[in-house]
């Protein structure tokens, strides 16, 4: 009855306190690192949540499926019979069973493991089966590798899912989309959810992908180009004997365009619709890009930079447009734009610019056109370039003497085409016609091998380059000044990997202490004072790092501790409170138990003089010595808890009480009425 007098009342009062402990928890999801996205390792292969799952393209090991066809025309026909019942998808090792039907074996062995008492039957047609008689189906096995490689000669069009277009509906055509706006101040303005709709949604947020993206001087026809390939990937079944350009009198559309001196494009375009060809047996989703002329010479250095930066990220295949000849402004130009690449495939994880052709427009220095006549073309530039010493444009003599890159020279396309409106074949000279025609065959044969890879080889999905995009036009929102050259963006860069850096082992020490303010004795260990105390060593120690480490005007450098100290300060204040309300209840808690415990005994041996006095009286008479000593004792421990935990609860009271200005002198800020203080390190706690 003793222990029951003592420990039922304290069990009873534990209970509300560890409750209202429990309310810190909050905090330790604020700083788990769904709450600090930097402290997240690099990743280009998360997919978001609400992300649409994988459309007919799936990349993994080997024991997942290849990825099958979209569906369209004798494709899908095909495609029907030879459909596994159990995962809706085209066969995968093929098996028959008794009753004649197939499955995929993974699809089938799945099923039959999870067999209830009437055994194992057909899936489809609920046959007795047996387990025995699942034979392989080579002759199956064979039609569908067939039926795999169909695509490969077949014209592709996006893939869509169950959720966004019933089967065998015809596919919503395509439209130019601005993706980025550019403002007279030259601010880009990003739209994502075009972005979103044309890298994320329709099967593309997981495959690969190749954005042809044309770069250069502005009216030099780029969308031209690119409504050209527009045709021919919208004709892939089509031979390549140039009936896929279109009729001789058809106007040119998609992308807009127009002859004259006045630019078209604005900010970056893109077209809605993906186009998916083969390659090495995957599927890849193909993206053109339009994007604004950088080389305006009228637009200043910082807009061209931004410029040079999305279109290197918006573009894993990039055609450098010129005219007539590759000329010094071109080769500065090309130096700036690989220096930029450079950078943010360091910043971003990508291989920069893995991939470039370099097309001549206009080309009259000889007759030798094509491809050939840009070997010629390259060879004399390279050798320019070798023979200055040292080399004015050193990246760009390094990557024009890559084997992935190369030449091409177009001719002049003719003087009706350039007074005319409509691009019709009609208009075009014949010699640019054909040169025309070979070009944008090889540039769409290429494309499936022209995708985006990290810097460690892995190939990059729509949804992952989404996000670096996001990034770095937050970047350039947040450091409008930061933009002016590639020196200054690459120290952009550096900057804040510094801050992100500290953000993030901030948030890690933060973490660490939230988890010690859940543990009684931990928390009790460091008073709010001492703890503002550590939180602001722990600030001033990393704000010294970042200055030690950051690069550029010291104005500017200044301006980001600030931000960063301040940012820190808040997180610390929030904290600070949270832990100090936390410290006040564990100090309560423990002043009335300790005090329970420690004046339970007193009162025991008081209770039992009283009982012994007790013998001597009338009680003594009625009850026996020993049951009147018992409740003596019973009694007095009773008493003894009552005092014990009044005397613990105003210690624990004057304890927090005492606190309160040392925690705040010490840079926390808790929050009036919550009496959170410390005592002196030398004094006991109770």
């Amino acid at each position: 009855m003793l222990g029951g007098h003592v420990l039922v009342p304290l069990c009873a009062s534990l209970s509300p306190l560890r409750c209202g402990c429990v309310r810190v928890n909050p905090l330790l999801s604020q700083f788990s690192s769904r709450a600090w996205p930097w402290l997240e390792p690099r990743s280009w292969g998360r997919r978001p949540s609400g992300a649409p799952p994988p459309a007919q393209c799936t990349m993994g090991n080997a024991n997942e499926k290849k990825p099958t066809p979209p569906p369209g025309g004798i494709t899908q026909k095909l495609r029907e019979d030879v459909t596994c019942s159990i995962c809706l998808d085209v066969l995968e090792d093929p098996v028959s069973i008794d009753c004649g039907h197939n499955f995929c074996r993974s699809c089938l062995s799945a099923h039959w493991s999870g067999v209830s008492a009437w055994g194992l039957r057909c899936p489809e047609c609920r046959a007795p089966c047996s387990r025995d008689r699942m034979t392989p189906d080579v002759r199956l096995r064979s039609l569908v590798e067939k039926i795999r490689d169909l695509p490969c000669k077949e014209t592709l069009t996006a893939p869509q899912t169950a959720s966004t277009q019933a089967p065998g509906a015809v596919a919503e055509p395509g439209r130019p989309v601005q993706l980025v706006r550019l403002d007279e101040a030259g601010d880009l303005t990003l739209d994502e959810e075009a972005l979103s709709r044309c890298l994320e949604q329709g099967g593309v947020g997981d495959a690969p992908v190749c954005l042809v993206s044309v770069i250069g001087e502005q009216r030099m026809g780029k969308s031209f180009l690119l409504n050209y390939l527009l045709r021919r990937l919208r004709s892939l079944d089509v031979k390549d004997d140039g009936s896929w350009m279109g009729r001789e009198e058809e106007p040119l559309e998609g992308f807009e365009w127009r002859v004259g001196t006045c630019s078209v494009t604005k900010g970056v375009w893109a077209w809605s619709q993906p186009f998916w060809v083969c390659a090495e047996g995957r599927q890849v989703a193909v993206l053109l890009v339009d994007t604004e002329g950088s080389m305006d010479i009228a637009r200043d250095t910082e807009t061209s930079v931004k410029l040079s930066a999305l279109s290197m990220l918006l573009g894993s295949y990039q055609i450098l447009n010129v005219s007539r000849q590759l000329k010094d402004p071109d080769l500065e130009y090309l130096e700036m734009f690989l220096q930029v690449a450079e950078e943010v495939g360091k910043e971003y994880g990508l291989q920069p610019l893995r991939h470039l052709d370099l097309l001549v427009r206009d080309w009259s220095s000889s007759q030798l056109l094509g491809v050939d006549g840009g070997k010629e073309h390259l060879a004399d530039v390279r050798q320019m370039l070798e023979a200055t010493s040292p080399c004015k444009h050193p990246k760009a003599l390094e990557v024009l003497s890559r084997s992935s890159s190369r030449c091409y020279l177009l001719p002049f396309p003719g003087r009706r085409i350039m007074t005319g409106r409509g691009g019709a074949l009609r208009d075009m000279d014949e010699d640019f016609r054909q040169s025309l025609r070979d070009y944008v065959i090889a540039v769409v044969g290429l494309a499936g091998d022209r995708v985006w890879r990290s810097r460690d080889g892995e190939l990059v999905t729509g949804t992952q380059l989404v996000a670096g995009i996001k990034k770095f036009l937050y970047l350039i929102k947040k450091h409008r000044s930061g933009f002016s050259s590639p020196c200054q963006m690459a120290i952009t860069f550096h900057n804040e990997r510094v801050i992100d850096r500290a953000r993030a082992d901030h948030a890690l020490f933060l973490r660490e202490k939230v988890g010690d303010s859940q543990n009684m004795f931990k928390c009790l260990g460091v008073r709010p004072g001492k703890m503002a105390e550590r939180l602001a060593e722990r600030r001033k120690l990393l704000l010294g790092r970042c200055r030690e480490h950051t690069q550029g005007p010291a104005a500017d450098t200044e301006a980001l501790l600030t931000e960063l100290e301040e940012q820190m300060r808040r997180e610390d204040e929030q904290f600070l409170e949270t832990y100090g309300k936390c410290f006040k209840k564990f100090a309560i808690l423990a002043g009335v138990g300790v005090g329970g415990l420690l004046l339970a005994p007193v009162g025991a041996a008081a209770g039992a003089g009283i009982s012994a006095t007790a013998i001597a009286a009338e009680a003594a008479v009625v009850l026996g010595v020993a049951e009147a000593a018992a409740i003596g004792v019973g009694a007095g421990a009773a008493a003894g808890v009552v005092a014990g935990a009044g005397a613990g609860l105003g210690v624990g009271r004057r304890i927090v009480r005492e606190d309160t200005e040392k925690a705040r002198a010490a840079g926390g800020a808790g929050q009036e009425g919550d009496d959170i203080g410390d005592v002196p390190d030398d004094r006991p706690l109770i």
